[in-house]
């Protein structure tokens, strides 16, 4: 699958304009409606720009801003690579630590925490004993939320007593919101400027989005590592942007280079998924057939998606307020692969 994908990664970034064609999507919003996919708020899928279908539901508008949770991850990831764009962080291999300096010393230091890189953060391979799919870890997200200063909890997360890299470099895999959080605080100590301002800057104005929420830590510290709240259609032009290579109105806004490195799986995340730098990769199909369509997508608890499909030019964005539900990821790959996947198949000839 990673070889496939890397490849699809890679088509994206060359993908020409595909001409549009409406979607009759009427069944599936018809059960929505019915309450068949609970708390979905919004859908956009659109082509080249153009919106093949776009609903509102439970009394949204198109300005309804939602929190899509973790799917902001993908955006810190985005956030990381104009930095490397900018001159202003030397690549993924520079150590992550070194950009705290005076906030030290550091619980838990030593070689292996000081080895930890800004690559080993974007991947979820870092050493930190941080794991938001164990309740018991050290540095789940849970226990950094209890806490007044973020930075230094996630500073002094321990280390895995069995962490080893394995030959490609990267350690396991192990999923830590407050290693997302480090990285905004890297890009913030780069630039001079605090995250949210050069997100605005350098993503958000040049697509037109305004009026994002971010949460923030008692300190006032921009939670980099999710709870972003953002209406369907700025979902929507984030997905375009990394469709488009980067460019958007004719302007390089962030790397035709950094989008193929972001989006190249890099580790198996589930029996599903595998992981780039703060983004998904999957295989999607259509009931009962076999071929798969690769998908790179931003995802957050709710069963939030943003989800590229290279093959079909064609950029999906569900938001849905699930939160917490043990199926709702499974509500909204339903929504994917039962009604818009067989949907965009079909207009486009099958």
């Amino acid at each position: 699958m990673r070889r496939f994908a890397a490849a699809v990664a890679a088509s994206i970034l060359l993908a020409p304009p595909v001409a549009a064609q409406r979607l009759d999507l009427s069944a599936m919003s018809a059960q929505i409606e019915a309450g068949r996919y609970r708390n979905i708020e919004g859908i956009r899928v659109q082509r080249g720009g153009e919106v093949l279908f776009e609903a509102s539901y439970r009394g949204n508008n198109a300005e309804t801003r939602v929190d899509a949770r973790s799917a902001g991850k993908s955006i810190t990831a985005i956030a990381v690579g104009m930095a490397i764009d900018d001159g202003k962080i030397a690549g993924v291999d520079a150590p992550a630590f070194a950009f705290f300096k005076d906030r030290e010393p550091f619980a838990n230091d030593g070689p292996l925490k000081r080895g930890i890189t800004i690559r080993d953060l974007l991947a979820m391979s870092s050493a930190l004993d941080c794991d938001d799919w164990t309740d018991a870890s050290p540095g789940n997200e849970e226990r950094m939320y209890d806490t007044r200063d973020w930075t230094r909890f996630a500073l002094d997360i321990p280390l895995a007593a069995t962490y080893a890299r394995a030959p490609s470099g990267l350690g396991r895999y192990s999923y830590c919101t407050a290693g997302a959080f480090l990285l905004g605080r890297i890009v913030e100590r780069a630039m001079g400027e605090r995250f949210d301002a050069y997100v605005q800057r350098r993503l958000f104005d040049p697509l037109g989005i305004n009026g994002a929420v971010w949460a923030k830590s008692p300190t006032g510290e921009v939670q980099s590592g999710g709870q972003l709240s953002l209406r369907v259609r700025d979902f929507a032009a984030i997905g375009q942007l990394a469709m488009d290579g980067g460019t958007v109105g004719g302007k390089q806004i962030v790397s035709r280079q950094w989008l193929g490195e972001m989006l190249r799986p890099r580790a198996k995340a589930t029996p599903l998924d595998a992981y780039g730098y703060l983004w998904w990769v999957r295989d999607w199909r259509e009931p009962g057939k076999p071929k798969p369509w690769p998908g790179f997508y931003m995802s957050g608890n709710g069963g939030n998606k943003i989800l590229l499909f290279p093959d079909l030019k064609t950029v999906v964005v569900i938001l849905s307020t699930n939160y917490n539900r043990r199926d709702m990821h499974e509500l909204t790959g339903a929504l994917i692969e039962q009604h818009i996947l067989p949907a965009l198949v079909a207009a486009n000839g099958g």
